[in-house]
């Protein structure tokens, strides 16, 4: 089961790191996904529309050597009722250092923190891009947490400052273990989450791991709407450079550019929407990766790509443990985030734009990612067969995704016609448990009226889903987490 984790981490390194074609562009009206209540913790990197000069994007990878992989030991879990947070917007947080969290320990427990960075040889950089990896192995789940990158904690032998300020600081400070340890020892202060191993990608290095996996296909839900170069090659310091893309809905093939902007952008959203989309290219990255024809070539990858990832994971550790990877669908995936009401945003004394964590709040949403609830449990016996019923394509990968998210193995089936005005759902089961269809179609967004009643004793699927014009397909992935 350790070696699942790895396959994750390795899959999202493999997707997150010269470019290849710019993708097909998609020219009709756009749709804006973002959430106007909440604002933007720092200023966008750049804004085509206005007379300002825009950052160059790194064009340079790195190397490091790669340890032997060590796995932690085994010990008994630990819980602790923490006391409610009194912090609040537009109140000065206290000087006081908080007291750090319990730390959360189990049997069989294996983190992963993966990075992002805009890392250049010479010069300091920030993370900007964090997400916690977890096994479970007996619950045969994973669980990824995003990190924001303005969430405002205490830094060991710091002080108080933006998350994504500790590797940095840990660099320039000269801090034992590095970069790499204060990071690890912040994300334990105050999340109480020990990680066993870190693993971090430049961007550039995203894109040539991309194209050489021959892209990913990636369920987009929901259209988004953001700048975008016109062609990777161009100066992104030229305003001109840029115009207005959308993301359509359906299935979408990504080249290495195409999947670092849509996992990277936020000028016409938020850090929380982009946290999102990170995760969506992660399980993309993960159902790429776990295919046979990918995992035969892992000693061809990972020679191709040890320069361009920065990682304690050894070629060893990644082909002992491969072979699990297919095992494990996207619907062993839990995904979680930390976004309001979990943080809420905060002006400090020194004028900084952070995110507040409630520590309550905070710690139940660690906890709950570390537990694996019945409903989850129940769900993956569960099989649901989609059909797509409409021409709109990829839409029954789409309703995949959907159900993936909250813990259902599916299946997809070419349809009997594509003209279904309506959607239905037909339950095959022998019980007609009335408040677990209730549950499905909840997650679908359909209705008791759009459920078909068909007992089928030894049906291999215990659901069919035909969809018609009348689905939905946007969701709200944070919602069906269990």
């Amino acid at each position: 089961m350790r070696q699942l984790t790895i396959v994750l981490s390795i899959g999202f390194l493999f997707a997150c790191a010269p470019a290849a074609t710019p993708a097909q562009i998609y020219r009709e009206s756009f749709f804006l996904v973002t959430d106007s209540s909440i604002p933007q913790p720092t200023a966008t990197p750049f804004q085509p529309a206005l007379p300002t000069s825009f950052p160059t994007l790194s064009h340079e990878t790195f190397f490091t050597p790669l340890p032997p992989l060590l796995l932690p030991t085994a010990t008994p879990g630990m819980s602790v009722e923490l006391p409610p947070s009194t912090a609040a917007p537009n109140i000065p947080y206290p000087t006081a250092v908080p007291p750090p969290a319990v730390v959360y320990n189990g049997p069989d427990l294996v983190t992963f923190l993966l990075i992002g960075s805009d890392k250049r040889p010479g010069s300091s950089f920030r993370t900007d891009t964090m997400v916690i990896a977890i096994l479970r192995p007996r619950d045969r789940q994973i669980s990824l947490i995003s990190i924001p990158r303005d969430l405002w904690v205490y830094i060991p032998d710091w002080e108080m400052q933006r998350i994504n300020t500790a590797y940095q600081h840990g660099d320039l400070s000269g801090y034992p273990g590095g970069g790499p340890q204060l990071l690890k020892d912040t994300i334990e202060y105050n999340l109480g989450l020990h990680i066993d191993h870190t693993a971090m990608v430049e961007f550039d290095g995203f894109r040539q791991i991309v194209d050489t996996l021959g892209g990913i296909d990636l369920p987009v839900s929901c259209p988004y709407t953001d700048w975008r170069l016109i062609d990777p090659t161009y100066d992104p310091n030229n305003e001109n450079n840029w115009y207005l893309y959308t993301t359509p809905t359906g299935l979408v093939h990504m080249d290495g550019d195409f999947a670092l902007w849509y996992a990277r952008s936020r000028s016409k959203s938020n850090d929380f929407d982009r946290g999102r989309r990170q995760q969506e290219v992660l399980r993309a990255i993960f159902e790429r990766g776990a295919r046979a024809e990918t995992l035969i070539r892992i000693p061809q990858l990972y020679n191709d790509f040890h320069s361009l990832v920065e990682t304690d994971l050894g070629l060893g550790d990644i082909l002992s443990l491969a072979s699990l990877a297919s095992q494990f669908t996207n619907a062993n995936i839990r995904s979680y985030y930390i976004r309001p009401p979990i943080v809420s945003s905060w002006i400090t004394p020194g004028g900084a734009y952070v995110l507040l964590p409630d520590q309550a709040a905070l710690q139940g949403l660690i906890a709950q990612a570390l537990t694996a609830s019945n409903a989850a449990t129940v769900n993956e016996t569960l099989v649901v067969q989609i059909e797509n019923g409409t021409t709109n394509t990829g839409w029954d990968a789409l309703a995949a995704s959907r159900l993936n998210y909250a813990g259902y193995e599916t299946v997809l089936r070419a349809p009997d016609r594509q003209d279904y005005a309506n959607s239905y759902m037909i339950d095959l089961t022998e019980s007609q448990v009335p408040a677990r269809s209730q549950a499905l179609l909840s997650i679908l967004g359909l209705t008791n009226a759009q459920l078909l009643s068909l007992p089928t004793p030894g049906s291999p699927i215990q659901y069919r889903l035909v969809l018609g014009y009348d689905y939905q397909p946007c969701f709200a992935p944070e919602s069906l987490t269990q």
